[in-house]
């Protein structure tokens, strides 16, 4: 059905002299509302807050006046009424709105000030199902969409972010709003409607299960606008969903310039494979470039693993970001910042540990307050041209895994903890991947590539660079172990990872030519663990 739409022209000024004020989030309210009252701008309000108004000691009228009905239903019911909605979406200027305001005693509201119910704030308390359903508001969307499309008349405003913003227009334009600050205020208020509709569609999606549902809305509010993307000549924003995952969206920056579209990627990547590694059991360290890591390493102490992860490609961890599972101590930031780094991500930092990095002015600290968790769900987002790609987190771990030995010879104590080791690693580098390890610690990583055999001889190459740097005469990778992200599909990527000095390898299994690589790993006297669960990263 299509709708005609109203010819009359839009004013460009619109006097203020009435604001109804309906809100959850009370910030600032008394002194805004104290700010328009000290304009002549009278006050219409609802249930809580006109009794903070009115605890103020402003005058304010009750939403019951406007509408000739109570509250009713525990408040469910009290704005939805033609009242309020015909004063917010009258057309003044058109002669038949104006009669019908007339005939039934409908007043214009000029500025609607809104914000909702705090269903994303109850949503990350856990709340129960009923708690839920309740802070689903209702008459504030339907305010808020009503004073938004009728922006020719109506400032609707819907974050204390834009208190000041509204005062500095009434002052300015004595005590009238133009038509491209309403514009302005409308496009906010319907993103913010749309960012809460996708909230409340997400949490029904969330608990009936639904991993397909029919429409699926994404949202978040704005956190940076950045100075460029992945290029100079690309645009970028960072945005926060309100996950609460620890990690770069909910870390307090201590210290550094401004965070880059390419610094927030690789910053995620690096935070996001360190917390695969518990620090009850290990501190670890993952160093990360262009969203692979170049080095990781556990170890009895930061330092060490530090120390270990450098190793592995000391050349490419030049301007990269260093993501540490524990606390970040002086020993450790000491030794960091001795090496150009971009970025430290940390659950914590001692305060000496914070004053060796402030030393470096450009160098940024971030501080999560704890790890992701490994295991925990969600979903990832990617874009395509005209779509969305949504999957489920890839939370498969290792130690949850009923690891198979497939070959004659069994993995020893040693070179098991190695495997699920490198396996952790494999699970976040871009494939095709093939990781060798050795006590703890990346000695080789081969990422990126096309075909799997050439990961493992890149890999090869790099630990034989790192085996040069270290001023090494024994391979880093003599009797190491090796991971591959999914299946070797021909011996031949096994028989390159052999012949660069791997003794056991961790594979998910599954190909058509299992056999034929498991017996190329048997003749050649190599372990050889299948986990049935592949790590794909594209």
């Amino acid at each position: 059905m299509s709708v005609k739409a109203n010819s009359t022209p839009l004013p460009d000024r619109v006097k203020v002299a009435r604001a109804l004020i309906s809100v959850s989030d009370k910030t600032g309210l008394v002194d805004f509302a104290r700010d328009l009252a000290g304009m002549g701008i009278e006050l219409v309000s609802t249930g809580g807050t006109r009794k903070t108004l009115s605890d103020a000691g402003l005058k304010v009228r009750d939403v019951s006046d406007l509408t000739g009905f109570p509250e009713v239903m525990d408040g469910r019911v009290k704005t939805l009424h033609p009242g309020v909605h015909g004063g917010l979406l009258a057309i003044r200027d058109d002669e038949s709105h104006a009669g019908a305001m007339a005939d039934h005693g409908i007043q214009p509201i000029d500025l609607l000030v809104v914000n909702l119910y705090p269903f994303e704030e109850t949503l990350k308390s856990g709340a129960d199902t009923a708690t839920q359903v309740e802070n689903i508001d209702i008459g504030g969307p339907a305010m808020i969409r009503a004073g938004a499309k009728n922006h020719g008349y109506v400032a609707t405003v819907v974050d204390p972010q834009d208190y000041a913003a509204v005062l500095d227009e009434l002052r300015t334009e004595a005590g009238e709003t133009t038509l491209g600050f309403r514009r302005m205020l409308a496009g906010r208020a319907y993103a913010r409607t749309a960012a809460y509709d996708a909230a409340v569609s997400g949490w029904f999606a969330e608990t009936l299960s639904d991993a397909a549902p029919r429409r699926f809305a994404i949202a978040g509010d704005l956190a940076e606008a950045l100075r460029y993307g992945e290029n100079p000549h690309q645009s970028a924003s960072f945005y926060r969903t309100g996950e609460a995952r620890p990690g770069v969206a909910t870390a307090r920056q201590v210290q550094g310039k401004a965070l880059s579209y390419n610094n927030i990627n690789d910053t995620d990547a690096a935070f996001e494979l360190v917390g695969e590694f518990d620090p009850a059991r290990t501190k670890a360290v993952a160093i990360i470039k262009h969203a692979n890591p170049c080095g990781v390493a556990e170890g009895a102490t930061l330092i060490e693993a530090y120390r270990k992860a450098l190793r592995c490609d000391p050349v490419s961890a030049f301007g990269g970001i260093v993501a540490l599972n524990d606390r970040l101590d002086a020993a450790s930031a000491r030794e960091i910042v001795e090496v150009f780094t971009e970025v430290i991500i940390a659950p914590e930092a001692d305060e000496e540990a914070i004053e060796i990095v402030r030393a470096k002015k450009n160098l940024r600290l971030l501080l999560t307050g704890g790890l992701p968790d490994p295991r925990a769900g969600g979903r990832v987002v990617k874009s395509v041209a005209g779509g969305l790609l949504v999957q489920s987190r890839d939370a498969g771990h290792v130690d949850d895994l009923d690891l198979r030995v497939v070959t004659r010879r069994q993995p020893s104590q040693a070179q098991l903890a190695d495997l699920k080791f490198a396996f952790r690693v494999a699970k976040h580098v871009k494939s095709n991947t093939i990781v060798y390890a050795k006590d703890g610690a990346t000695v080789g990583i081969g990422a990126g590539q096309m075909s799997r055999v050439d990961s493992a001889r890149i890999a090869a190459r790099k630990a034989e660079d790192a085996t040069k740097a270290a001023g090494l005469a024994e391979p880093l990778t003599r009797d190491c172990v090796v991971a591959s992200d999914a299946f070797f599909p021909f011996a031949d990527g096994l028989l390159s990872a052999i012949e660069a000095g791997a003794r056991a390898v961790i594979q998910p299994g599954g190909s058509m030519r299992d056999e034929e690589v498991i017996r190329a790993a048997d003749e050649n006297n190599v372990a050889m663990v299948f986990t049935g669960m592949r790590h794909f990263r594209h």
